[in-house]
């Protein structure tokens, strides 16, 4: 039995070999005759003469025009306007002028044999090709970004040489009736082709406006998480609307689409929650902008850094180590944060010291105010530097200076080892000692010997 099938395959293999041939010996013959049919009719002759006219007049119209064009577009060097970057993109065009000329010169060329002699085969397949090699001009000459230039090269040009020879609809043909089946869903190849192409496109022009508007919206006077925000909605608005006109190029009905996001409904309700609660979180963050890109804050789980990023799942949070902390949007709704900078707002350090008992302390204060405000990065308001007594100590009287400064303690900023310096200068400057501990040793009986 398995004999049998494997004979019926290799008949049906040989088969199939025998028909492509028969097809391509078809094809060579009607090839043949219509070049011995164009070689030996006068007509033919004629449109060849027409079509060499009609190229010879695209050169030397190109030649007038192209020098006219260049002078009339080129901007100013140090122009930057959006008209002048207008008529520079313009101007990257310019190799297709020849080969467009061309095709529109044997345009009228075929329309005046075809009104003379009934027929323009000739003249029809060198307008075709004048179009084949407009586009070998733009993916030689002018398409730059790496992607599409590998799209016009080995999709766009192939395309257009299958239009030349007149082969383009049979392929068409034969692609469309390829059909696959998967489940209740059913496409040709033809529709997969179209898809690729299309769906490169599309998404390749999704990423470009993508970035585009996120430079826009960069530049717009929001707060960062709003601005974060209306970055991200933008992203997903364009890639949605991407996928949804692909669905459409490729034929596919988004009602056959059903029962697939049935099931991605089901995993995002057992298997997707922690996602999908994670969404939701960094969306009320970027909205209620409690934390945003630039602060520091502290979580109840220990995690302390600066906010670099927020995605849509989690937040970056980089220490001052260099180290990058990943933390599930969650975490910022359903624990505590502390928030030490909210953008810049100001915060109140206090540094302590301690001063002789044999120190006049009613002069430390003034002493100590006046040596702190000449620090740059503490501020007058909401209030100055401010020196309090806090308490007479076993070796000394305790002091403590408290101040306001933009920022936290930590990383660049030295707010507290610059202050203990000015107050350890001050102290010096005005002979006042700073205490150290001093113990009493009292020995009982007599002293060993």
């Amino acid at each position: 039995m398995a004999q049998h099938a494997d004979d019926n395959r290799e008949g049906c293999t040989a088969m199939d070999s025998t028909t492509l041939m028969d097809q391509a010996r078809d094809a060579f013959d009607q090839a043949l005759g219509l070049a011995q049919g164009w070689l030996l009719s006068p007509a033919a002759w004629s449109q060849f003469a027409l079509l060499i006219g009609a190229y010879l007049l695209a050169r030397l119209a190109n030649r007038i025009i192209e020098p006219r064009i260049i002078k009339f577009l080129t901007p100013d060097a140090a122009s930057r306007s959006i008209l002048s970057k207008a008529r520079r993109f313009v101007l990257i065009f310019l190799p297709l002028l020849l080969p467009l000329l061309a095709y529109g010169f044997t345009a009228v060329g075929e329309l005046v044999t075809r009104s003379l002699f009934g027929s323009g085969a000739v003249i029809a397949f060198g307008k075709r090709v004048f179009l084949f090699l407009a586009a070998r001009a733009l993916a030689k000459h002018i398409v730059t970004d790496p992607f599409l230039r590998m799209l016009a090269r080995y999709i766009l040009v192939p395309v257009a040489a299958l239009y030349a020879v007149g082969f383009l609809d049979q392929v068409i043909v034969a692609l469309d009736q390829a059909v696959v089946n998967l489940g209740n869903i059913s496409f040709s190849a033809l529709s997969i082709v179209r898809g690729l192409v299309a769906g490169s496109l599309l998404f390749w022009l999704g990423q470009w406006s993508t970035s585009q508007s996120s430079a826009y919206i960069e530049q717009q006077p929001m707060r960062p998480a709003i601005r974060q925000l209306a970055t991200k909605a933008t992203e997903f608005t364009i890639f949605a609307v991407a996928f949804l006109i692909l669905m459409n190029v490729m034929g596919i009905s988004l009602s056959s689409l059903a029962l697939i996001g049935g099931a991605v409904g089901v995993g995002l309700g057992f298997g997707l929650q922690k996602i999908a609660s994670n969404f939701i979180s960094g969306v009320i963050l970027m909205v209620e902008g409690q934390a945003t890109v630039g602060d520091y804050v502290e979580l109840d789980g220990g995690e302390a850094g600066t906010i670099i990023k927020m995605t849509a799942r989690a937040t970056i949070l980089e220490t001052y180590d260099g180290r990058w902390i990943v933390v599930p949007n969650e975490d910022f709704i359903t624990t505590r944060v502390v928030n030490y900078s909210d953008s810049g707002s100001a915060n109140r350090l206090e540094v302590a010291f301690s001063v002789s008992y044999d120190t006049d302390i009613n002069k430390v204060p003034a002493i100590i105010e006046a040596a702190v405000s000449t620090h740059p990065g503490v501020l007058q308001e909401p209030e100055g530097p401010d020196c309090e007594l806090r308490g007479f100590g076993d070796s000394g009287i305790d002091f403590c200076v408290e101040f306001w400064v933009n920022g936290i303690d930590d990383g660049k900023n030295k707010y507290s080892s610059d202050v203990l310096f000015l107050v350890w200068n001050a102290l010096k400057d005005n002979n006042i000692e700073i205490p150290y501990p001093h113990r009493v040793i009292e020995i009982k009986g007599q002293m060993p010997t």
